[in-house]
């Protein structure tokens, strides 16, 4: 059996549910207020096929990008302010980031994001064929256990799952402040037929993306003393 067949049944198990949690502390009357009201108008509908996700939009964007596991949302929210001819899907299982997200929306004023408050995997199987024009996934849990690699969201198969939903030339950026996930990352990439890592010099991963807000995570981690590595990767 060779490395990738022996991921397939360990990303199976992981597809079955989450891991980590879902709530934090108790959010606060106005964050409340916006997951209760605000959240429905944006939220994704995976009940309904997504045959065409520029639908999502009243302007119906054709450039849409996916941030997998925003966090607190303060790089997606920045990212959409950046670009408003772009459209934006963020997926983010934990209720509190969520409402950070919401918040950020309601004080900026931005309309091109579209929520989905659960499993990125569910969404990634739900869109078309070749209909993303990027994909972020930022510091993600590392998962530094042994036993508990399996549970790393990067792996052999959700790397086919996302290339069939992204555009030939569209990019993948993937930032960590853990060496050993930029390498499980790498080794994996390198041998997927369907994505290129096109560097060619450490100077190529070891600074953030032109417009780079950061993310409250990089912010630890170089407090810290951990330094990020930033990576784009290129669908075939």
């Amino acid at each position: 059996m060779n490395s990738v067949d022996t991921e397939q049944p360990r990303r199976a198990r992981r597809d079955a549910g989450l891991y980590g949690r879902r709530k934090g502390k108790t959010l606060r009357p106005y964050q409340a207020g916006l997951v209760e009201n605000l959240l429905p108008q944006l939220q994704i509908d995976l009940s309904q096929r997504l045959d065409d996700p520029k639908g999502l939009f009243p302007d119906r964007k054709n450039d849409l990008r996916l941030e997998i596991g925003f966090g607190g949302g303060e790089h997606l929210a920045a990212d959409a302010e950046a670009h408003p001819e772009r459209g934006y899907i963020g997926c983010e299982p934990f209720v509190n980031g969520v409402a950070k997200l919401l918040v950020e929306i309601e004080t900026r004023a931005l309309s091109n994001i579209r929520i989905h408050p659960g499993d990125a995997g569910d969404l990634i199987d739900a869109l078309p064929d070749k209909s993303l024009s990027g994909v972020c996934l930022l510091y993600p849990d590392p998962w530094p256990k042994r036993r508990h690699k399996e549970r790393r969201f990067v792996s052999d198969a959700l790397l086919a799952r996302l290339a069939r939903v992204m555009r030939p030339g569209a990019e993948l950026r993937f930032a960590t402040d853990i060496d050993d996930y930029a390498g499980w990352t790498l080794a994996r990439i390198l041998r997927s037929p369907d994505f290129i890592w096109p560097a060619r010099s450490v100077e190529d991963w070891i600074h953030p993306w032109a417009g780079w807000p950061g993310t409250r995570y990089e912010a630890k981690a170089l407090r810290e003393g951990r330094r990020p590595a930033y990576l784009s990767f290129i669908r075939r």
